[in-house]
């Protein structure tokens, strides 16, 4: 077949079979199908066809005039630029244009031409993805290395790849993208400053954010070219750290985001820049020192860090910070401890002599944190913490400022529910973390308000969480109280004392808010409200609030319905649940989120709200105790000894006889009571007669089946052998108070027959 023109010395073009001349003298629609037939024709080509090189070397010198690198139609440019792509493929390793000026525009035409690119869905987006593929197989920039403009090149090249990069794109494109740029700098003899920020910006958080697969590329293209470009990244980081430099680059005030992105990337592209940040940790500047504490904390207590065993000098360094005179600095330290705790225990040895420090600093918030981080890391994993730092956070229950107080109980009391009542990690967990529930008590017989407040509210949430179920609830509190230390014991019951006799005063307080407004009724309420208010935080707060509280109670007869419900001895958990509630829904305002006055109500219900105990409760506890002097208890599985299970039971009972008495008014309570007075065990039958002492007043009116059963039960241990005085003191008491209800003529005949 014969070409259009078969001259090529003399300077005429030869175009391939069947394509006429291309200049502008014909329309865009035909100078686009001729060049589509060239582009097929070069694409045919390979690096042998000497011959057909020969031929269209005029062609190829014509496809790079201005004519076509700056004609206004995209189609045409983008058919150009394929054909010049296979030019420097079929002519490699020497391209057909000599001049450098003729050179730089055909690279700058290709790369204006590649943002074609971005748009996915254009008709023409698989030639853009041929050139792209094409100039990277054939490493086609590597020919701008010789030229003085080729830093210009390679920095648009750069930037245009990373800017049209996105998630459109499949996995080709971008390997096809690194390909390129990373042949730039493994081949070049050096990669400018300019250049290294157009892969380095990419990495800076804003520009991560905007654009994630520009930063994947990026990321890709450092882990291809680490060791080449290593010594371009450690040469940035010396001029702006060291030699303070800090106009070389624009991303300059970006250094420390920088550090952490490339040693996440890969650390052998720090290896020498990482002694420069032991140097900067000395640093005489606050601010700069605590950019760098910053920076390190993030890359010694990232998961995956080996940072510490891999530079022990700089880790050492690192932890005289904990020591630094600038409390922000401080701060941090102690803040980076819980991620350090938990992505690494192995460093928890070399922490805990510096937490230790820090737990007494002079400065509350550290003091804090210090609590947060060590009560962080325990409740991931309890056995990411040692025995000493839990001792940090015991000490801080007792220090001086409140806050710090508040955050040591509360991460103690939640690392007690987590482990030893929902048992996650196992008994010797439990076993190791079991002195909290004793010391957290002993803070009740502290003289602040807010300490006893705290502990109480502890109680019912996370010692024995009054949401559980009735019987499981007080399996709960049985076990709890049997393993208590005597302090804690007492201290539980003070605790109970106290919100009886609040509930007494509430109570009396409804009873004069009812009477007939005198000079005298308004002095007994206000004396009423003072002391109330001396059992609520803030107490000058408290007083103004208890104020408008009972002016509430006088105006609004709901609130003040639901109150007396609250506070009567008959009032059941569920009840006093859906009390609390309703008056907190009535006082509350959706429109105020803070509001102090709510909260101080809440204090006040929060501690007359009987949450733990009620009807229900007594007749589950005794039932309890029944199972454990049955044996069909799990005493043993809850490490308490059956015997103190049974003794610790009966205590509680004893003890809840005198707070809350009614709520033993029932005929199953007094039923399982009467079942204990006929066993042979003495203690049983004493506590018994204790608790019948306690809440028997009412027994003949409400239970004359079980008055009849109890007084014949008492004849009965009389005559028991085993009877110790203590019984019969206990008997002849009841039986003294029963017997003065009877007729006199009676009482020397009932005396004598018993």
């Amino acid at each position: 077949m014969a070409h259009s023109k078969t001259r090529t010395n003399d300077g005429k073009i030869t175009y391939p079979p069947g394509v006429k001349e291309i200049s502008d003298k014909i329309s865009k629609e035909e100078m686009v199908r001729r060049l589509k037939m060239v582009v097929k024709t070069f694409m045919d080509m390979d690096q042998d066809s000497e011959e057909e090189k020969e031929l269209y070397l005029n062609l190829a010198l014509h496809l790079a005039s201005d004519f076509f690198l700056k004609h206004p139609d995209k189609d045409v440019r983008l058919l150009v630029a394929c054909c010049l792509a296979d030019i420097f493929r079929i002519y490699a390793p020497e391209a057909p244009y000599t001049s450098p000026d003729k050179l730089k525009d055909i690279f700058m035409f290709i790369t204006r031409q590649l943002k074609g690119l971005e748009d996915t869905k254009s008709p023409q987006f698989n030639r853009y993805f041929y050139l792209l593929e094409n100039i990277a197989w054939v490493k086609s920039y590597n020919i701008c290395f010789e030229l003085e403009d080729s830093n210009e090149i390679f920095t648009q090249l750069y930037r245009t790849l990373f800017s049209v990069i996105n998630n459109g794109h499949n996995q080709k494109v971008h390997m096809h993208m690194v390909d390129l740029m990373s042949s730039i700098i493994c081949e070049g003899d050096t990669v400018s400053q300019e250049l290294l920020d157009t892969v380095l910006v990419n990495l800076v958080p804003a520009h991560k954010n905007l654009n994630k697969q520009a930063y994947d590329l990026a990321k890709a293209l450092l882990k291809r070219t680490a060791q080449a470009i290593e010594p371009y990244i450690t040469n940035f980081f010396n001029q702006v750290l060291m030699l303070g430099k800090t106009s070389i680059s624009d991303l300059s005030e970006h250094v420390f985001d920088l550090i952490l992105e490339l040693y996440n990337i890969d650390s052998h592209l720090l290896l020498s820049v990482l002694p420069q940040l032991e140097f900067k940790l000395k640093s005489n500047d606050n601010e700069e020192r605590l950019q760098v504490v910053k920076l390190l904390a993030k890359m010694f207590g990232a998961k995956d860090s080996e940072l510490a065993s891999q530079n022990k000098p700089l880790w050492q360094c690192y932890l005289g910070r904990f020591n630094d005179i600038h409390v922000p600095i401080r701060l941090e330290c102690v803040k980076f401890a819980s991620h350090c705790l938990m992505n690494h225990p192995d460093l928890a040895k070399d922490l805990t002599e510096y937490l230790k420090v820090r737990s007494h600093d002079p400065e509350e918030a550290i003091r804090h944190d210090v609590i947060v981080s060590i009560v962080t890391a325990a409740k991931k994993d309890i056995l990411l913490v040692n025995d000493h730092l839990l001792n940090f956070v015991r000490e801080r229950t007792l220090d001086k400022r409140w806050r710090v107080r508040k955050e040591a109980m509360m991460g103690l009391a939640q690392i007690y529910k987590k482990y030893a009542l929902q048992s996650a990690a196992g008994k010797d967990a439990a076993k190791q973390i079991s002195w909290i529930k004793d010391k957290l008590l002993h803070i009740y017989y502290q003289n602040s308000i807010d300490d006893r407040l705290l502990v109480e509210r502890i109680f019912a949430q996370y010692m024995v969480p009054h949401n559980l179920e009735t019987t499981e609830r007080m399996k709960c509190l049985y076990y709890l109280y049997a393993t208590l230390d005597l302090n804690a014991v007492k201290a539980l019951n003070e605790m109970w004392k106290c919100q009886n006799l609040l509930r007494h005063q509430v109570k009396d307080l409804l009873d004069l808010i009812k009477q007939p407004k005198t000079d005298a009724s308004v002095k007994a309420i206000f004396s009423k409200v003072m002391v109330i208010t001396r059992n609520l935080p803030d107490p000058g707060k408290a007083q103004d609030f208890m104020k408008k509280f009972t002016q509430v109670l006088e105006d609004d007869e709901k609130i003040r319905k639901q109150l007396e419900v609250l506070v009567s001895p008959t009032c059941s958990c569920k009840q006093a649940e859906g009390c609390v509630r309703e008056i907190t829904k009535k006082l509350g305002n959706p429109k105020q989120p803070t509001n102090p006055f709510l909260e101080m109500i809440k204090f006040l219900l929060e501690r007359i709200a009987p949450v733990h105990i009620d009807t229900e409760s007594i007749s589950a506890l005794i039932k309890q105790v029944n199972k454990s002097i049955d044996g069909t208890a799990d005493d043993e599985d809850e490490g308490v000894p059956t015997d103190q299970a049974i003794r610790a039971g009966l205590e509680l009972l004893k003890v809840l006889s005198f707070t809350h008495p009614i709520s033993f008014h029932s005929a199953e309570t007094f039923e399982s009571l009467l079942a204990c007075l006929k066993m042979d065990d003495e203690k049983v039958a004493e506590a018994a007669l204790q608790i019948f002492k306690n809440t028997g007043s009412k027994i003949e009116e409400d239970f004359p089946h079980i008055r009849s059963d109890y007084r014949s039960d008492f004849i009965n241990i009389k005559g028991k052998k085993s009877g110790s005085c203590t019984t019969e003191r206990l008997f002849w008491h009841k039986v003294k108070g029963e017997l003065e209800e009877e007729k006199p003529g009676e009482r020397r005949c009932k005396v004598a027959e018993a």
